[in-house]
């Protein structure tokens, strides 16, 4: 009867130690991903509805900038390097589209809207 219980105390630390392992691991993901999730200092994109085929995009720092922009059901339509500010939309329909932009090691998503 003793053995028995020392092999369910056994098994009961050598499953709370790898459960705390996985758990350290999964906070240093987090950290990571929080590095990179950081906001664009003063970025500002406009004009936001876009009526014409222009949309400028700055922000503080004026750095290269790398533009990705999807359809509200996630499909990529658009990537460019942006090396100025004017981005270049005449060739999207109109509608709504999600805008990835990322700067340096800093990256913002943002609702587009492109009328007729």
């Amino acid at each position: 009867m003793k053995k028995i219980y020392l092999l369910f105390i056994f098994i009961g630390l050598v499953c709370f130690s790898f459960t705390s392992g996985m758990q350290a691991q999964s906070n240093l993901f987090e950290r990571q991903d929080s590095k990179r999730s950081q906001k664009i200092d003063g970025l500002r994109v406009f004009p936001n509805p876009a009526t014409g085929d222009i949309v400028y995009i700055t922000s503080t720092k004026q750095l290269t900038k790398t533009i990705t922009i999807y359809t509200v059901l996630g499909k990529k339509v658009k990537f460019e390097v942006l090396f100025g500010k004017e981005l270049d939309i005449s060739d999207l329909n109109s509608g709504v589209y999600v805008i990835k932009i990322t700067e340096g090691e800093k990256q913002a998503t943002l609702k587009l809207i492109k009328e007729q």
